[in-house]
């Protein structure tokens, strides 16, 4: 009961930190299973406690569990407002048993282990799926593959974008200059098309006064911001797991 309880912790944790919300569901012995009906009620109990000493709302999934154990499985909820089993929490008193598996306890003698099977993401090309449905690609700025995109008015700012570039990535901050002989214009739809949580414009104006001008992915330009003030933001945003960033 205490480990279980420790492993939803975990899960609660993990899916906080995507703004995800779930629902839950205990599974119990299906109709093809291993084991007697005393030992998977013990099982059933544990995973029943543990949720209880959470206040944890659950549904019963009648016959749902796996052949060898009853099981909690964690539905998450996308803002689609759809449904997907994720993680899953699963109690296992039979292959212990039949592997041969032992531990030597405090009283000295030979013990069958329990296992616990455990998924958090489940599988992890499917929760990514779901992750990128969930936000239509507009990753948090902690989350995006590339958190900065500075274009340059003119290839003489190549320098200073540089620069910017650099303390950045002394910050872990992860930023990439687009420096193509393209209008600004068209550099700003293209990084929104591809999801850029910051955009940065420098230029003459920006080099002279040592600071840049912001686009946030809500679409709001910001001026004469300087690139310390701006780092400080997104480590803090970063840190705290933020989902929406804004100045």
């Amino acid at each position: 009961k205490d480990e279980v309880g420790r492993i939803i912790n975990l899960v609660d944790s993990i899916y906080k930190i995507f703004g995800f919300e779930y629902g839950v569901e205990l599974s119990t012995k299906p109709e093809k299973a291993m084991g007697s009906d005393e030992i998977w009620q013990i099982a059933v109990t544990s995973l029943k406690d543990a949720l209880e000493s959470k206040k944890i709302e659950f549904k019963i999934n009648q016959g749902g569990g796996a052949f060898y154990g009853p099981k909690i499985d964690f539905h998450i909820k996308d803002v689609l407002g759809r449904s997907w089993q994720c993680g899953t929490i699963q109690v296992d008193f039979q292959m212990p048993e039949k592997f041969g598996l032992s531990y030597i306890g405090e009283d000295n003698n030979k013990h069958p282990p329990v296992i616990i099977h455990r998924t958090i993401y489940g599988s992890i090309e499917r929760f990514l799926g779901i992750l990128i449905e969930h936000f239509a690609g507009k990753f948090p700025l902690w989350l995006a593959p590339i958190q900065v995109r500075i274009l340059t008015v003119a290839d003489r700012f190549m320098g200073y974008a540089e620069n910017i570039r650099e303390e950045m990535e002394r910050n872990n901050v992860r930023a990439e200059i687009d420096s193509r002989t393209e209008s600004v214009g068209y550099k700003v739809r293209e990084a929104q098309m591809q999801k850029i949580p910051l955009i940065l414009t420098v230029g003459e104006k920006e080099e002279n006064s040592n600071t840049v001008a912001i686009r946030t992915i809500d679409n709001k330009v910001h001026f004469n911001i300087k690139s310390e003030d701006l780092i400080k933001k997104v480590l803090n945003s970063v840190n705290n797991k933020e989902i929406s960033f804004s100045f």
